[in-house]
Order: structure tokens, then C-alpha cells, then sequence
């Protein structure tokens, strides 16, 4: 029930948000400036940048829950925020490529901005090849978490480079919104998909808590069997 309240507020803010984006962002720019602000992608690559990173902070979050209290429950959240900040990333840098074409006339540069983002994509691919490699569940998720957590410190490099990488990424554009349909359109987009991120996130722990129960009970089942 709570995923689909979710799932439904996700769905009515981002149909908002496509609104906007398509018939009130081109019609603001009324000089022409051809300012990335204007660009309707832009409004998608934020909010899917910014639900990347946040998964990722969760993965860390979860990590370090499991190291502590040793819960199986961490380590099914840590991995499914890593599922979903993967495709999110993912969609961060599809649409940050579609943008820099139409833009700058290319689809890839290799400042610090763009780098570090595929870096961290990267780093989290090893994350679920390192979780496919262990097969023993206490060890993968120790592993994991340890992974996750050391993963985590390409995050604040991202960030950074929006301040102090002054390349062909536009950086910190999204602070520098002066009309007030821009601010409510990034808005839109940013809580819709941080909406999803939760209904999709409590969706997988959903999934995964059933998926370990099962095997729990086949592996009861086997050794009785065997007994």
C-alpha cells in the first residue's frame, strides 16, 4: 500500500513536471539567450543527478548499519540503494550526454565533472560484481559494506567539481534559476523522482526480505530432507 501511495504522487508530480518543462520552460527565454537553463533536459538531468547521489549517501548510511549491528535488514537496503542509484547514475549521465550534444555539439569531454561521474559509476558496477563474486551471505554483505562505504568518497569529489571545475560542465547552474517557473519546474522534478527513489527502494527491501525468507525456509526444508 505504502509503495503505491508513492509510486502515485511520483507519477501525478512528474507528469507536472513534463508539463512544464515542455510548454512553459521553451517560453521563458525571451531574449533568445540560449542560456542551459531554458534547455527542457536540464530539468531531468538535476533531478536524476541528485537522486544518484542521494542512493548512494543511503548506501553509505546502510553500510555502516550493518558493520554496526550486523542485521541482515542494512545490507538488503545498501543493495538496493546501490541497484537503483546505478540506474539512476546511469540515466545522469545518458541525459547529461544528450544535453552536452545539442549544447556543445559533443557527447563527451573529459573534464572533472563528467569524469568523476563515470567514475562513480564504475565504482559501483564493482560493487554488484563484488556481491555476485561472494558467495557466502555474512561475507558479501561484510565485504559489501566495507565496499560501500569506501565507495562513497568519489561522492563529495562530484560535488565538488559543481564549485571548483570551471570546464565545459556548466557546474552550478542550478543555482542560478531567476524565474520562478524554473524554480518550481526543478522542484517538481526533484521531489517526483526522490518519490520514486522511495517507493522503489521500500518496493526492492520488500522483495529481497521475501526472496531471503524463502531460501530460508528451502534450506530448512533440505537439511531436513537430509536428515
Amino acid at each position: 500500500m505504502r509503495v503505491r501511495i508513492l509510486l502515485i504522487i511520483s507519477a501525478v508530480l512528474l507528469i507536472a513536471t513534463i508539463g512544464l518543462d515542455m510548454l512553459l520552460i521553451p517560453h521563458l527565454d525571451t531574449a533568445n539567450t540560449g542560456f542551459i537553463q531554458y534547455s527542457p533536459i536540464f530539468y531531468w538531468h538535476i533531478p536524476v543527478a541528485w537522486v544518484a547521489l542521494f542512493a548512494f549517501l543511503c548506501v553509505f548510511i546502510a553500510s555502516i548499519a550493518y558493520l554496526a549491528k550486523r542485521k541482515p535488514f542494512w545490507d538488503i537496503v545498501a543493495a538496493t540503494s546501490a541497484e537503483l542509484g546505478l540506474v539512476f547514475t546511469t540515466m545522469f549521465l545518458l541525459t547529461g550526454s544528450i544535453w552536452a550534444k545539442f549544447a556543445w555539439g559533443t557527447w563527451w569531454t573529459w573534464d572533472a565533472r563528467l569524469t568523476s561521474s563515470l567514475v562513480l559509476w564504475i565504482i559501483y558496477v564493482a560493487y554488484f560484481l563484488l556481491r555476485a563474486y561472494i558467495s557466502g551471505t555474512e561475507q558479501r554483505a561484510r565485504f559489501s559494506a566495507v565496499f560501500g562505504i569506501l565507495g562513497f568518497v568519489d561522492v563529495p569529489i562530484v560535488i565538488l567539481t559543481l564549485f571548483v571545475s570551471k570546464q565545459m560542465h556548466p557546474g552550478d547552474a542550478a543555482f542560478h534559476l531567476d524565474k520562478p517557473g524554473m524554480v518550481l519546474t526543478l522542484i517538481l522534478g526533484v521531489v517526483a523522482f526522490t518519490v520514486l527513489y522511495f517507493a522503489l527502494l521500500f518496493f526492492g527491501i520488500h522483495l529481497k526480505e521475501d526472496a531471503a525468507e524463502i531460501s530460508e525456509i528451502k534450506n530448512i526444508v533440505e537439511e531436513e530432507s537430509n536428515g
